[in-house]
């Protein structure tokens, strides 16, 4: 199985090699909320959850609809920003039905299959019926967040945008400087292999996951779901992260330009 993203016509520079502080902060509370999945990154999840206030993770557990399972596609940015504000700053941009559909139902970063042809669950009820058909599978917890975003989406963003800005105060702000230098020169890397030698052998360097079709028209992810999308006329965003290992992640929604966000290997876990 896996997901393919048609590139016909896109060009080497619609190819966009950039760290993300948020894509890389959704990925530091996954783990926090996943431990048990990410073995080789438990003295970096010990020392966070021993240091910070335990309401900060009981905070993080209620929202987790948003990045356990799978990611919210708006964590993932396709135009990285330089701060973490900044990119806050973008998501406050969108309109209540773009996050809601983001939060609740068009994540596609995970195994959740995605649904095409469903409105905002704050229009349409089948999207609605969906959202909280996925929140009772996972728990009452979940249930609740999924109730209180579709009843309240102003102030659900709102302490959404909080929790993200409390977690880099209290402990993603340090780990971030630890990764940053490092996830630059990745993606400086990889540009200079997309220029030197063509986006086959970008891809293979990036994970032995991601191919190139023969014929060169599209990008193939091995993953546990069989879908689709298209960078023609947009391109396609590549997010190097240390905090993702070993997931492979892939926005592929409707109307989302594409983006992966890959595992960089080499020197260690993130530290504090």
């Amino acid at each position: 199985m896996s997901v393919t993203i048609d590139v016909t016509g896109v060009t080497p520079e619609h190819y966009l090699f950039a760290p993300s502080p948020l894509a890389e902060l959704s990925a530091a509370v996954h783990l926090l909320v996943e431990p048990a999945h990410h073995p080789g990154q438990n003295g970096w999840v010990t020392s966070v959850t021993e240091s910070v206030e335990p309401q900060l993770i009981d905070r993080l557990l209620d929202a987790d609809f948003l990045w356990r399972t799978s990611r919210a596609d708006m964590l993932l940015p396709a135009h990285p920003a330089a701060t973490l504000a900044e990119e806050l700053d973008a998501i406050d941009r969108l309109d209540d039905e773009t996050w809601v559909s983001a939060a609740l139902i068009t994540s596609s970063c995970g195994t959740v299959p995605v649904h095409r042809g469903l409105g905002s669950p704050l229009t349409d009820p089948a999207a609605r019926d969906l959202a909280r058909d996925r929140a009772r599978s996972r728990g009452p917890r979940q249930t609740g967040f999924v109730d209180f975003v579709l009843g309240d989406p102003p102030r659900a963003r709102s302490l959404v945008r909080r929790l993200l800005e409390d977690c880099d105060r209290a402990f993603f702000a340090e780990a971030w400087a630890s990764v940053v230098t490092r996830l630059t020169a990745d993606a400086r890397v990889k540009r200079d292999i997309l220029a030197t030698s063509g986006l086959e052998r970008t891809l293979s360097a990036m994970s032995s996951a991601v191919t190139l079709s023969p014929v060169g028209s599209r990008i193939v992810v091995d993953k546990l779901l069989d879908n689709s999308t298209t960078a023609t006329g947009d391109g396609v965003t590549f997010l190097p992260s240390a905090f993702g290992s070993p997931h492979l992640l892939v926005v592929h929604a409707p109307g989302w330009r594409p983006v992966i966000q890959y595992p960089v290997t080499g020197d260690g876990s993130p530290h504090r």
